[in-house]
């Protein structure tokens, strides 16, 4: 599957566009950000009311002292991501600074046995500054943006599953007509309680998004630390969301790999879901 994808944004590459993709999604922000207090997506905000995991009954954490699990493998999946600007356009300089909340929780709906619980949040503030600028860097690609801040990510659990990581995250955004990509490393703070001090052995030290529109259509891959695990660990995101009516979206999402959650971070799993989305990458 994640081959499929790669040939598909290798080809998507090579086509361009007169209006690009980056620049409406920077447009859009431009003109909600005159307003004071105004509130604007940040990461892809979307539910999938139907999403399969194939491996979830196996987890040792879901599994009593009986040996039966206590998660369904259908279940809802959700992510809600919003952010709010602190300052824009310092002086005469392209500087903007920000907050931002994401949460992103997986809900067993289905699960009357057990109440239909919330399987898993995990919640992530942080606080970023982004410098525009638009230098042209040859053969059609732009240099368009980087961006520099703190990211705390936690799901809120005691301890045995307990899960939580504090870094500086990076972030360089180049663009070729509707192609864009963004290479974003981060570093992790060392914790001296730290309750998954592996975990970039599985999340790496970074991941690259790339994202495709084509007549409103928005394809997306996020790779994550394939390369420095010998793509023994890490993770392959795809997703494709196309349009039903005004704003909404349909959304299909398929992950690869390790981490699809936090309390997971070093469990291997393949999932699929479908629902829908009211913002994207672009």
């Amino acid at each position: 599957m994640r081959y499929i994808f790669l040939v598909l944004f290798f080809f998507s590459s090579m086509v361009f566009s007169e209006t690009r993709a980056i620049d409406e999604r920077i447009k859009d922000e431009a003109k909600s950000e005159q307003f004071n207090f105004s509130i604007i997506p940040h990461k892809p905000n979307y539910i999938m009311p139907i999403y399969f995991n194939e491996k979830i009954a196996d987890y040792a954490i879901y599994q009593g002292s009986d040996g039966k699990s206590s998660s369904q493998r259908t279940e809802i999946k959700f992510q809600i991501s919003l952010k709010v600007p602190l300052f824009q356009k310092i002086g005469n300089l392209p500087i903007s600074g920000y907050v931002a909340y994401t949460q992103l929780s997986y809900w067993q709906a289905y699960n009357t046995e057990y109440s239909s619980p919330f399987r898993e949040t995990n919640y992530e503030p942080e606080a970023f500054i982004l410098w525009e600028t638009d230098q042209e860097l040859g053969l059609g690609w732009r240099f368009k943006a980087a961006q520099f801040g703190f990211t705390h990510q936690s799901n809120g659990r005691t301890e045995p599953t307990s899960r939580s990581w504090n870094r500086l995250d990076g972030s360089l955004l180049f663009d070729k007509g509707n192609l864009v990509v963004s290479i974003n490393p981060w570093y992790r703070f060392e914790d001296s309680d730290d309750d998954n001090p592996d975990l970039l052995d599985f999340y790496g030290h970074g991941q690259i998004i790339t994202a495709y529109k084509y007549n409103e259509h928005v394809y997306s891959l996020t790779s994550r630390n394939n390369i420095e695990s010998g793509f023994s660990k890490g993770s392959v995101t795809a997703s494709w969301s196309f349009p039903i009516y005004g704003k909404i979206k349909g959304y299909v999402q398929v992950f690869s790999g390790y981490g699809n959650s936090l309390v997971e971070y070093n469990e291997y799993t393949n999932t699929i879901g479908l629902g829908i989305s009211i913002s994207d990458f672009l």
